[in-house]
């Protein structure tokens, strides 16, 4: 049962759990480390923070809106407006006091709808308005019909499995139960936290089996399972998903959230989350691969939240990606766990008794009240000079010239004349 290839997992695995049934894009991505374990890491997965420019910026985000008459305010990471693709149609002028179910990325452009799950580019989004102002219904952007069978696929899939996996309290041995709690090194996760989170054992695949089930209706879109494998000393996690890791996009634990949550905990490893939960009873989530990267189109799920905790592992790699993620989800509103021998994963945390509650509490702030990014001083002389009748000083009697150019001598600031 060990797939040797990525790409070929889900063609070794699956015949032998659904009678034949097979899933052509399911392949392996490395697992999160257990206590001993090591992980297996390609070059150069995580972005550049140096990358591309954007194709359009948030200012030409927003003039086009209000050219448009398209209502919005400002989320952390994303433009929230009503949705193109629910309620009226036609000609009509979206109205503010519809939900604002549809977020465009500031960075990026690219769009999600939250209630239809209809996502695009940009460009996307421009077409689907002119389309509207026509009368044309506007159309989400469709996937070819061979990735639309593929994921169809992958779902059957994985309804297929969870079917069969059952409930780690459910296993008729007892023995049995504490030996696989004991191999994953969940014995102190109690059965009240797994039946919450929905975790469930496939037997002939001796692996951990986390479901995707989707916020809107709770119904089942992918899995993923997690075997371990020893090799000596040495112990790693490894994982397969359904639909293929590339299309896994799905935040563990989200259903379980309630509207009004304002603070959340982000971890790399569905265990993670399950021990912050039981240890600090806090809502928590784990990202689909761990610290390898943040979808943007996760984004929008995360606009709710006050206050973010990034708590991805207990090494370097973690603490780095971390850093990373809170950029793109406004540094404002995150607080990193640095790793430390007192600060390990959630889960080691747990089976050590530390207090997971405290560590929480020290989690450091992503910005520093004395530190400020050269992006927040351009917004701000950006606000000065779009509002500059607002901002203007004291004019200067004798220098009318320089009353044009510096708008007047403002309060804490310095002018410096020099040849």
């Amino acid at each position: 049962l060990v797939p040797l290839r990525p790409g070929r997992a889900a063609s070794r695995l699956l015949p032998l759990l659904c009678g034949g049934a097979r899933s052509k894009g399911a392949s392996l991505s490395p697992g999160p480390p257990g206590r001993l374990g090591q992980r297996r890491y390609k070059k150069d997965v995580l972005p550049s923070p140096d990358g591309p420019a954007p194709s359009v910026s948030i200012t030409e985000i927003r003039q086009y809106l209000r050219a448009q008459d398209i209502p919005f305010h400002d989320g952390y990471s994303c433009l929230h407006t009503p949705s193109l693709f629910t309620g009226d149609r036609g000609d009509q002028s979206l109205s503010a006091n519809a939900p604002f179910t549809l977020f465009i990325d500031k960075t990026t452009g690219s769009f999600l709808c939250t209630a239809t799950l209809a996502e695009g580019t940009w460009q996307d989004f421009q077409a689907n308005v002119e389309m509207r102002h026509r009368g044309i219904t506007p159309i989400p952007p469709a996937s070819s019909e061979e990735m639309e069978e593929e994921m169809r696929q992958a779902r059957e899939d994985a309804r297929c499995i969870w079917e069969r996996a059952l409930p780690l309290w459910q296993l008729l041995d007892e023995k049995e139960t504490k030996e696989t709690k004991a191999l994953f090194g969940i014995s102190q996760v109690t059965d009240a936290t797994l039946k919450r989170f929905g975790v469930r054992y496939l037997r002939t695949a001796r692996s951990l089996v986390f479901p995707w089930f989707s916020p809107q209706d709770a119904t089942l879109k992918g899995l993923k399972l997690v075997r371990v494998e020893k090799k000596g000393a040495t112990i790693t996690y490894v994982e397969e998903t359904l639909p293929r890791f590339d299309s896994y996009r799905n935040l563990f634990g989200l259903p379980l959230i309630g509207r009004r949550d304002t603070e959340l905990v982000i971890t790399g490893w569905e265990l993670d989350a399950l021990a912050l939960h039981q240890a600090a009873g806090v809502a928590s989530v784990a990202l689909p691969r761990g610290a390898t990267c943040l979808p943007p189109t996760l984004l929008p799920y995360l606009e709710q939240f006050k206050r973010i905790t990034l708590w991805l592992g207990e090494d370097l790699r973690s603490w780095e990606a971390a850093k990373l993620f809170a950029r793109k989800l406004s540094l404002k509103r995150c607080s990193l766990v640095r790793p430390g021998n007192l600060q390990p994963r959630p889960l080691e945390a747990l089976n050590q008794g530390l207090n997971v509650t405290k560590i929480l509490r020290s989690a450091l702030l992503a910005s520093h009240k004395s530190i400020i990014s050269f992006r927040q001083l351009r917004e701000e002389v950006f606000g000065e000079l779009v509002n500059t009748e607002q901002v203007s000083g004291v004019k200067w009697a004798r220098f009318p010239e320089l009353n044009k150019l510096l708008k007047g001598h403002r309060r804490g600031e310095l002018t410096i004349f020099t040849g």
